[in-house]
């Protein structure tokens, strides 16, 4: 996720510098949350199976993606697809919205104040950021997945308050709420760092080199060149599946190391080391380090896609360019 433009004039009016104020700011938090939203909503479904097939849950390990989709609404009624989407929505507003606005913070920081070239600099202002992301929201992401987790006739929370409640007071207090926070920092950093690097990357060599098979004129500045939207949907597909391949190892960790007490075997998932090590012993790498992968490239997709043409189109109305 890139907020670069490139600008349609060779030899443009360089406009005088404009101090980034706190209107600036809120604008982009906004438009970093809007986005997040939107993307994750269109693949709630998809989010609520990979959890259920990541942590081996009982009445679905036997079956595959797209078998598993099936058997939810049969099970749990259509709603079952989105449960945890709730608890969902009130983290990937603030998430989305800090990483966008970090990444603008971080990326600036980086490339005046410490000179690193574009490439460098965008690989490490997007790691820097999916982590700051992370540890403001990981404790709202804990608790959604724990309800996204449970099957109907066998809920151990209510809802999300309940949720709060429930861990702080049998898992340790706050220290249960971070059940996994090392894995999920570890993973976010190449996830983040990859997704904003290739992304941003592919679309400035495209409008560089091809400005008038890829660009378009912003909507809010006709001199600077955004992606057509079938390409920002490319690019973003390309980016996710990079990053997720990565990372996914952790993800899975992280997964089981969140799910806590919810599952039986979470004696031996107390540590990053010691969960990567039970999961590949008890399950091997296709069935258990990368058990989901295939669901993770087809939701990757749809979601990066929707992320990037949502931030690139919040960014033209905010006037953000």
């Amino acid at each position: 996720m890139t907020t670069e433009a490139v600008s349609s004039g060779t030899r443009a009016q360089i406009p005088a510098p404009v101090q980034k104020d706190y209107y600036y700011w809120l604008r982009s938090f906004t438009a970093g949350g809007v986005a997040g939203c939107c993307a994750k909503s269109t693949i709630a479904p998809l989010d609520r199976v990979k959890i259920l097939l990541q942590a081996q849950n009982p009445h679905y390990r036997h079956l595959g993606v797209f078998a598993t989709l099936k058997a939810v609404p049969k099970k749990e009624g259509f709603l079952g697809l989105y449960k945890g989407n709730g608890a969902m929505m009130i983290r990937i507003f603030p998430y989305g919205a800090i990483q966008f606005m970090a990444f603008d913070i971080y990326k600036k920081f980086l490339n005046t104040q410490l000179g690193m070239s574009v490439h460098i600099h965008r690989l490490m202002a997007g790691s820097m950021a999916g982590m700051t992301a992370v540890i403001c929201t990981y404790p709202l992401d804990v608790i959604r997945v724990r309800l996204a987790f449970q099957v109907t006739g066998e809920h151990r929370y209510t809802g999300i308050i309940n949720a709060f409640q429930t861990i702080y007071l049998t898992e340790g207090g706050m220290s249960g709420f971070y059940r996994g926070l090392t894995p999920t920092i570890i993973g976010m950093a190449p996830y983040a760092g990859f997704s904003f690097f290739t992304f941003g990357t592919l679309k400035t060599l495209g409008l560089t080199h091809f400005p008038e098979l890829l660009g378009k004129p912003s909507l809010d500045n006709p001199d600077v060149l955004v992606l057509k939207t079938h390409i920002n949907l490319m690019c973003g597909g390309v980016a996710g599946a990079i990053a997720q391949t990565i990372s996914y190892p952790l993800d899975v960790a992280r997964r089981r190391m969140q799910l806590g007490a919810s599952l039986p075997d979470f004696d031996k998932c107390c540590s990053l080391t010691k969960t990567l090590k039970h999961v590949y012993t008890q399950y091997g790498v296709k069935k258990g380090l990368y058990r989901g992968l295939s669901l993770n490239y087809v939701r990757c997709i749809p979601s990066q896609a929707v992320a990037f043409t949502t931030y690139e189109f919040m960014k033209q109305i905010l006037h953000l360019n």
